[in-house]
């Protein structure tokens, strides 16, 4: 195989408690990338998008990705990348991720497939790392491996699949900026132990509700009262939107990655647009442009799409 068009959705990172360790697939936004593998040992990347984003290999995403391959696979060839971002950088949708890893399953795909997911997730992770000053997988892995994922461990990358439920995902992007690494930076170094138990229990919680199908369950999990009390300062009229989503009836939500994008789950499509329409309509009031995108859990993942 020559070359490669792939289709890379948009994720949600934390699921509100499951802070760097938690993630899911969601249909829209997506990026679309075109990898070609050259004879010559060359990175080349362009984007198609207005996002100004740096296009030299060791200042993007994707290019630090390849190179971090070449270099551990000893590779004598290179790769051409062209991305068609549509999931906007700083919109807590784990658009650095899908450049990530798109290009390490892309790359993966044109040396034959001689690399592990988890192993896609290491490369990809260098990426991160770029994007936020962390390596961290809670994006990265559900693009990679579709559904919801658990990071049980990133050094060594171990990476958990759980179920993926029958939930309708809203999500809305205001147009503010919150950087991830801005966003981190505000957090706490230290937190209570009783504020740790808490969270443990939700956590706990919130995974064995995945597993089961026990929706109520997850409802009374999707709780953080370790990093969203915070972050969500940052975020115009956030409380204001998940009080309403669940007067109409969502199981719960919250801040989606670092944000500024919230997302909700639901039971019922109904229920979902609903909710879609509310969070435009909170916005508009304020005069903030909002996008807003009504999904279910993506199983899959990265796709190719076959010409």
């Amino acid at each position: 195989m020559k070359k490669i068009r792939l289709k890379v959705p948009a994720t949600v990172a934390n699921l509100v408690c499951g802070f760097d360790i938690l993630g899911m697939a969601i249909h829209e936004p997506y990026d679309e990338m075109e990898l070609r593998l050259l004879e010559t040992p060359e990175i080349i990347i362009k984007h198609t998008d207005n996002f100004r984003l740096p296009e030299e290999p060791s200042k993007n995403v994707a290019g630090v990705v390849l190179l971090k391959i070449q270099e551990e696979l000893n590779l004598k060839t290179g790769f051409e990348v062209i991305i068609h971002k549509k999931i906007k950088p700083g919109s807590g949708l784990g658009s650095s991720a899908a450049s990530a890893a798109g290009a390490a399953f892309g790359a993966n795909e044109l040396l034959g497939n001689i690399l592990t997911k988890e192993e896609l997730v290491y490369f990809a992770m260098f990426g991160e790392e770029l994007a936020s000053g962390v390596k961290h997988a809670d994006n990265i892995a559900p693009c990679i491996f579709g559904g919801i994922t658990l990071v049980k461990s990133s050094n060594p990358v171990d990476i958990i699949p759980l179920n993926s439920p029958d939930l309708f995902v809203t999500a809305v992007h205001p147009q503010v900026e919150v950087k991830t690494s801005d966003a981190r930076q505000i957090l706490k170094k230290n937190i209570l132990l009783k504020d740790a138990i808490e969270q443990w229990g939700n956590i706990a919680g919130l995974v064995a509700g995945i597993q089961k199908n026990d929706f109520g369950l997850v409802g009374r999990s999707l709780n953080d009262v370790i990093v969203e009390p915070i972050r969500s300062i940052l975020i115009p009229k956030f409380n204001e939107i998940k009080e309403k989503s669940l007067e109409l009836g969502a199981l719960g939500g919250g801040i989606s990655g670092s944000g500024p994008s919230i997302f909700m789950l639901s039971e019922k499509e109904e229920i979902s647009h609903k909710i879609a329409e509310m969070m435009k309509s909170v916005y508009d009031e304020i005069n903030i442009e909002s996008f807003v995108y009504v999904s279910k859990i993506n199983p899959s993942g990265i796709k190719i799409i076959e010409d």
